[in-house]
């Protein structure tokens, strides 16, 4: 089998141990196959009630403590983690499938193959209601909007990344044209005067304060940083949450 990076994954005729360096991940392998997980970063907050030997984070995964749990295989993905971890791993002999999701439609197809493929999954219930969740057309005003991820210092969503292909299937467009996830001024990007400022909660903690205290008359709304990034089933009742909270700013187009 070859992962999203075409990197041929030598596999057991069956995956019984499995650790994840990606929170999405974790999630959507403890909803489908919670059996398989032994070990997950720091940072693999959902499900709560995870009981799994924890590895460290993702840009500092302990390589020693994975190869200790002995995995069948090793989830990763291209953003999240350093490709200087994924060779260690595997020039330790360990197997390690690198998923790479820039929009919704790579996360659908990737987890389908993740699941389909190593994980020998037939049935995933959640994958078939976010496919069809995130088919449906835009519902929400044509709204120009910005969203940082980082205050200091300021840094912003592009294209070419999972959350501006979530935004424009929400039907809004992004005012930042650098691509990926730029470094730039504040004052620059409310030049490109956005309708609205979206704030997520991670990786930075934006709070209300931030939306008076930086943004001055630009509207702004707090928003989950998990229903904007995390693909698994967080997919199924992401869209819904952003669509509510965004209306609810009652911001229009100008």
């Amino acid at each position: 089998m070859r992962d999203d990076l075409h990197h041929v994954a030598e596999l057991p005729d069956q995956v019984r141990r499995v650790v994840s360096l990606v929170p999405s991940l974790t999630e959507a392998i403890a909803a489908t196959r919670p059996e398989l997980l032994v070990g997950a970063t720091d940072w693999c907050t959902h499900p709560a009630d995870l009981a799994v030997t924890r590895v460290r984070g993702t840009k500092n995964p302990d390589l020693n403590a994975i190869a200790q749990l002995a995995p069948d295989l090793v989830v990763a993905n291209h953003e999240e983690n350093r490709k200087l971890d994924v060779q260690r791993l595997r020039d330790r002999g360990i197997t390690v499938w690198v998923t790479r999701i820039d929009t919704v439609d790579d996360a659908l197809t990737s987890l389908r193959r993740l699941f389909t493929g190593p994980l020998a999954t037939p049935y995933v219930p959640w994958l078939d209601e976010a496919e069809g969740v995130w088919s449906a057309p835009p519902r929400l005003p044509a709204l120009t909007v910005a969203l940082p991820i980082w205050r200091r210092p300021w840094m912003w969503v592009g294209p070419d990344t999972y959350i501006d292909d979530v935004l424009r299937r929400l039907g809004l467009r992004n005012v930042v044209t650098a691509p990926r996830y730029p470094h730039l001024d504040l004052a620059d990007v409310m030049g490109l005067r956005p309708d609205l400022v979206l704030l997520p909660d991670e990786p930075y903690a934006f709070s209300s304060e931030d939306g008076p205290d930086a943004l001055g008359s630009t509207h702004s709304v707090l928003v989950p940083g998990r229903a904007l990034s995390w693909y698994g089933p967080a997919m199924v009742g992401a869209r819904e949450d952003l669509e509510r909270r965004i209306a609810a700013t009652g911001v229009w187009a100008r």
